[in-house]
């Protein structure tokens, strides 16, 4: 299972993303502010327990969610929300996995990590580059 310390947005990301959530009771978000919302919000799946497997269990557009990522150019971490797409079609239990189901989505969320460790500065990056 996944564990890594929880990303810390800066100060900037937090103001942003205040700002949009009360923006979007208001009017419809462009897509790269929804992007970066959608970003923003699947952070804290993704780092939970069950990461990819709660991640594919969650009520989330995967779809619209994995497109997010991949347009604020999270690329290391499309490939292993793609990679582990077939746990949503697995038991709500993750303890349900066989082993070399198991050990596969641990390998998966191994890549996540490293992915992770790098979407801070990547969302930083994308708020200059087409929200600044």
């Amino acid at each position: 299972m996944f564990s890594q310390e929880p990303i810390e947005w800066p100060e900037e990301v937090e103001i942003l993303i205040d700002r949009l959530e009360r923006k979007a009771s208001e009017r419809g978000l462009s897509r790269e502010e929804r992007a970066l919302m959608d970003v923003y919000e699947t952070v804290p799946l993704l780092e939970s327990d069950d990461c990819l497997h709660g991640f594919w269990h969650s009520g989330v557009n995967h779809q619209r969610v994995i497109n997010s990522f991949d347009l604020i150019g999270a690329a290391t971490l499309v490939d292993p929300l793609n990679a582990s797409r077939w746990c949503e079609t697995r038991s709500e239990d993750r303890n349900d996995y066989s082993e070399t189901e198991e050990e596969y989505l641990c390998t998966i969320e191994e890549e996540l990590a490293e992915g992770m460790d790098e979407l801070v500065d990547l969302v930083v990056d994308f708020i200059e580059e087409e929200l600044g």
